[in-house]
Order: structure tokens, then sequence, then C-alpha cells
């Protein structure tokens, strides 16, 4: 159960390889909020695989019920109001029975002996719905980090109510996680959670691996709101380009961010050396040309993008993200989250490390998350 499928983003990417995968020893059905004319299977290869899908839509809440729900809603929010009863109650609020209903038939309806709630709102929607789902197992499968979900700067969901969620999580009979470093976080709230860890595989198949030759940078994703770090990215190359005059860098991607990244490079005067690329589906080509991948995210539940460059050879600089000090640990070029000034020393001290020997760790390292070991993980916990 996710809410898109036929999208382009790295939870959608995921969700498809990994179903794909469980194809091959269970029927599995992907249950989507997309519409039905949005369907494109062959976005991330599931046309390659048996599986089945249905869709759903909510129906209206009448603008009375709509209202008291939003009222106790708001409330609870304000109040941070403590207990089980309080977060249950949120639960229905914020969750009218109109549409739960329609979601609950959608499920019955299947005869699921596992459901998957990917994402945490959807994993809260089905935890709310449990003791309905008799004989059914439920799993929420958490793809944000910790602080991204109920940190003070959070875009998601806020602090105001990290302690609904994981009232809401304990009900599930799992919830899997994307690194230690949120299980151990979890734990410092609720002894009662005990989540599963599994980290994301590698989605793609590796191209030609990097021949350290093309002093290239390169990063990779959606450009949406300070997320990625692009902006931070396009200010320490500006640094990093007042003493280097021959690297360059690549960003693909595309998004609400565009612009802003395009009046950065123009206002440095850097057109010559930064490139703006499409999404594409062939990335491999340009992991293949570069000499060194950066992540310079604010945040991110787990750095697929990572294990893709190491997958290529790349040697990685990131942002001291707790998901990429687990993912990297010595393997990576580590830089303070956020610091521009910090970034471009790093750009800098990637330019002159043991390219020979930090490709092959990478390669060596890319080797945890093959597809093929991540799946019994995912079918052991089914």
């Amino acid at each position: 159960m996710v809410d898109s499928i036929f999208s382009i983003g790295g939870v959608q990417r995921v969700t498809a390889v990994i179903a794909k995968s469980l194809a091959t020893d269970f029927d599995v059905t992907i249950m989507t909020f997309d519409r039905p004319e949005t369907e494109d299977t062959t976005l991330y290869g599931l046309n390659e695989a048996n599986i089945s899908y249905r869709f759903v839509a909510y129906p209206q809440v009448g603008k009375a019920k709509n209202f008291c729900c939003k009222a106790y809603s708001g409330l609870y929010r304000k109040l941070r109001l403590p207990g089980q009863w309080a977060s249950d109650l949120y639960a229905r609020s914020s969750f009218p029975s109109e549409r739960r209903n329609a979601l609950l038939q959608a499920l019955q309806e299947g005869h699921f002996d596992t459901i998957v709630g990917v994402h945490a709102p959807l994993a809260t929607r089905l935890a709310t719905m449990k003791s309905q789902l008799k004989g059914t197992r439920c799993i929420g499968w958490i793809h944000n980090s910790f602080e991204a979900l109920f940190g003070p700067t959070s875009l998601y969901i806020g602090p105001d109510r990290r302690r609904h969620y994981i009232y809401q999580f304990c009900k599930l009979d799992a919830t899997v996680l994307l690194c230690r470093h949120d299980a151990e976080t979890y734990a410092r709230y609720s002894s009662r959670f005990k989540p599963t860890v599994i980290y994301n595989p590698l989605t793609l198949t590796p191209g030609e691996p990097s021949d350290g030759t093309s002093k290239r940078f390169l990063a990779v994703g959606r450009f949406s709101k300070k997320h990625k770090g692009f902006d931070l990215l396009i200010d320490a190359f500006y640094l990093f380009a007042k003493e280097n005059k021959e690297w360059k860098l690549d960003i693909v991607g595309e998004g609400q961010e565009e612009p802003l990244y395009r009046e950065k490079i123009a206002k440095y005067h850097l057109e010559d050396r930064i490139e703006l690329h499409p999404y594409t589906n062939h990335i491999q080509d340009y992991y293949s040309k570069a000499q060194v991948y950066v992540l310079s995210s604010r945040w991110e539940g787990f750095g697929l993008v990572i294990i893709e460059a190491m997958a290529h050879g790349l040697p990685i600089v990131s942002s001291d993200l707790p998901t990429s000090l687990e993912l990297l640990g010595k393997q990576g070029l580590f830089f303070r989250n956020g610091n521009v000034s910090d970034l471009a020393r790093q750009l800098h001290a990637a330019t002159k490390l043991d390219w020979p020997k930090m490709s092959a760790e990478a390669l060596k390292h890319s080797e945890h998350f093959r597809l093929s070991i991540i799946s019994q993980q995912w079918k052991a916990i089914l």
C-alpha cells in the first residue's frame, strides 16, 4: 500500500524493486492512490513481474464532520495531549470514517495475508485499522529518518505528533526502518517500540565502472525545496572553483527549485562549469562518466544514490547525516551538514584522494546492498 507508484521518486523505485523481487515467491498486489489512467508499469520495469494493482480513491467528508475532526486534530497537535487514548482519538479524527472505511473495504476485499504500509502516514493509517484486519499481518515501512519526520525543522510531521506516531507504530506487527541510528533514536522515546532495520537495496543494474579521469563531480536527486541541498552544493562549488579551474559539476534531476539553481549558476558565472540535466532512465551513464559523487542533502531517510554511486566505483563526499555515516563508515569524505565552506573543503580533498584505492573499496562495499541479500531479509519478516 503506497501513495503513488506510477511517478518518479526514490520511494517509488525502491518499492517497485522490492515488489518485483518478492513476486517471484509471493502473490503481490500494489495498492495505490494513483489514478488508473496514470498507470505505467514500464517506469520501473514493473511489467517484468507478475504484480496486480488496486486503485483507491477517498470519498468526500461532510463539511460539519470535517470541521469537528480538524478542530480536535488541531487541539491535539497544539496541546500535545498525552496518553494512548488521545493518540487513538487523533488517529480517527485525522482519518475520518468515510475515508477509513473506504480504505478498509479495499484492503479486506484483497484477502491479504500481509499488508505493508509504505511511509509513516500510511503506516499509521494501517495501524488505525489493524483491529479490523483480523488474521492479517500489518507492517509499516518508514522511508524518512527520525529527524526528518519529527525534528524541530521538519517539513513533514514535526515534534508535535512524534508521540502519536510512535504509539501507532507499536500497534503494528512489525515496523521496518532504514538504519540502526533511527532504531536507537526511537528507543529513547519508547521502550515498547521494537523496529526491524532493513537497508534499501541497489535498485539498478550498474553500468561501466568509472575510470576516474573525467574530473567531474556528480549529484542526483529531485529538485525539491531544500531537501537535496543542491543550493548548498552550487554555493560550495563556487568557492571551490575560485581555486580549481578544471573540475566540473553535473546535477541530474527535475523539480520546483530548478529556477533557483539556474539563477545561482548565472550569478556565479559558472555556466561552463555546472550543468543541470533532466531526469533519465539511463542514469548509469552519468555515474560511469563521473569521478566523485556528492551527497549534499540536509536530510535523508536512506541515501540510495550513495549505493548507486559506489556500485560504479565512485568515492563519496557526503553531509554528515547519521544515515550516511552508517552506510559509508570510513568510505566517505564528510562535511558538516549545511556548512558551505566545509563542503568546499571536502570538494578540494576529493580531487587529491587515492582514487584507485577508494574506487575499489567503494565497489566492494556496494556488494552489501545487493538485491538478493535485502530480499532475503524481507522474506524473513514476511
